[in-house]
């Protein structure tokens, strides 16, 4: 038996392939099948089961391909209400494959449709639990993005009631040898305190999780209902295209309509102002020349989440590249998270009619007071660490509907952390001013203002 661990960095996502005596089943693939197939491929395998933990809010998975591809059988819960070719896949129900045994659990609490799968080895142990969004290594899923999403919805507080239940009657009877797999790692917005490590074991997070803690269900909603991240927009959206099944990865970046460079005032000219520019090219470059209405969000580790969750879904936008070559790949990372029909056009710019001054930081060091300082960090970032004291807090997946809150009687200066989101938001704020005021980027200067 062989289990493979694939990640993607920057969604924080883990998927897997089980291996036994030449059958080989997925858990939960990212939306390029590639790495699946060359696996089985160079395993000497054959792809004979695919299995969802759930409908996946963060990313697009590639389990109907993978089945198209392989003839594949797709597991997921029936409470699901798949809209694909399925088999369901449910408490006390379980896959052979090969000489060993897949059984399912039901395991509600991030979705009311989660499974977790335990893997039952050739001498029938239980030796491994694929826990999906379920239990994290050393946090759990979070229990508020279906409220409003899937085929059953259900309250964040209940959601969380079922995640007690799950955690503490259904995972932690599970034997203290037997190795977690989870679907995602540190960074993932599916929870709030994930480790960096990628795998564990039961007995070991009985000792460090703190949601496997000896607490009353009270005590446990109500830690995991606090301080959970923000949600991008396009969570729901990714999980009612999961429930549907989402089309052929290649073909749908090979249909993304791309032009020749443009190179003058007359070719800018011609795009619709009324679509919204991704520039993400490095904002010293975009600085010095670009679009008047750009948004400047650099080609960098967590695009894709920052991209669906400024953009809205079904919101047209161009794309903005420094060349080919990252056209190709940050089109693939936008299909990632099921955007990709949403690009009007993709191109590479040779040509700008606005540019942004670089900021005296010296000045903002003599009188904050001349300044609208606009704090575009999440709100658990500055609740213990204000770097402004009188910052008018925006996060940036709000700042494009907010931005008639930010006074303009003064030149507005943007920060966040360390740079990357505030060349976002300071080129959000400059399309929607249209000149009403300055607007400039404090950029990685944030740091000489930290105390």
């Amino acid at each position: 038996m062989k289990i493979e661990q694939f990640e993607d960095t920057n969604l924080a996502h883990y998927s897997y392939a089980i291996i036994s005596k030449g059958e080989m089943a997925v858990i939960d693939p990212a939306r390029d099948p590639k790495p699946y197939l060359d696996f089985a491929r160079n395993n000497n395998a054959r792809i004979t089961t695919i299995i969802e933990t759930h409908p996946h809010a963060d990313f697009v998975s590639s389990h109907l391909e993978l089945s198209k591809k392989t003839g594949a059988s797709i597991y997921v819960s029936r409470l699901v209400g798949a809209e694909y070719p399925h088999e369901t896949f449910d408490d006390d129900d379980s896959i052979i494959l090969g000489e060993i045994t897949l059984k399912a659990l039901n395991t509600p609490g991030h979705s009311p449709d989660s499974i977790s799968i335990v893997l039952i080895n050739e001498v029938g142990k239980e030796t491994a639990v694929f826990t999906g969004d379920t239990l994290f290594i050393g946090d759990c899923g979070r229990p508020d993005l279906r409220e409003n999403a899937g085929a059953i919805t259900a309250t964040r507080s209940d959601l969380a009631k079922q995640m007690y239940n799950s955690l503490h009657n259904k995972l932690m009877t599970l034997p203290d040898d037997v190795e977690v797999y989870p679907a995602h790692g540190a960074g993932s917005l599916c929870g709030k305190g994930l480790s960096e490590k990628n795998r564990s074991t039961i007995g070991t997070e009985k000792v460090s999780n703190w949601s496997l803690q000896d607490l009353t269900e009270r005590e446990f909603v109500n830690e995991l209902l606090a301080d959970q991240p923000f949600i991008p927009k396009y969570f729901p959206y990714d999980v009612a295209l999961n429930k549907k099944g989402a089309s052929d990865f290649e073909k749908s970046i090979k249909a993304v309509e791309r032009r020749e460079p443009i190179t003058c005032k007359k070719c800018a000219t011609s795009l619709d102002e009324k679509i919204i520019v991704i520039d993400t090219r490095p904002q010293e470059i975009f600085k010095k020349m670009h679009l008047k209405n750009a948004i400047n969000l650099m080609n960098d580790k967590k695009f894709e989440t920052w991209l669906g969750s400024i953009v809205n879904q079904g919101e047209k936008f161009y794309l903005i590249a420094e060349n080919d070559a990252q056209l190709d790949v940050l089109i693939a990372r936008i299909a990632k998270i099921g955007y990709e029909n949403q690009i009007e056009l993709a191109f590479v710019l040779e040509f700008g009619e606005a540019q942004m001054e670089v900021f005296d930081t010296e000045k903002l060091k003599e009188d904050e007071s001349a300044y609208t300082i606009v704090d575009i960090r999440n709100s658990s970032e500055i609740k213990n660490n204000r770097i402004f004291k009188d910052a008018i807090h925006i996060p940036l997946h709000e700042l494009r509907e907010r931005t008639n809150e930010i006074p303009v009687h003064k030149p507005i200066v943007v920060h966040c952390a360390g740079g990357y989101r505030s060349a976002a938001g300071s080129s959000i704020l400059r399309s929607k001013m249209n000149g009403s005021s300055e607007v400039f980027d404090l950029s990685e200067a944030v740091k000489e203002f930290k105390k």
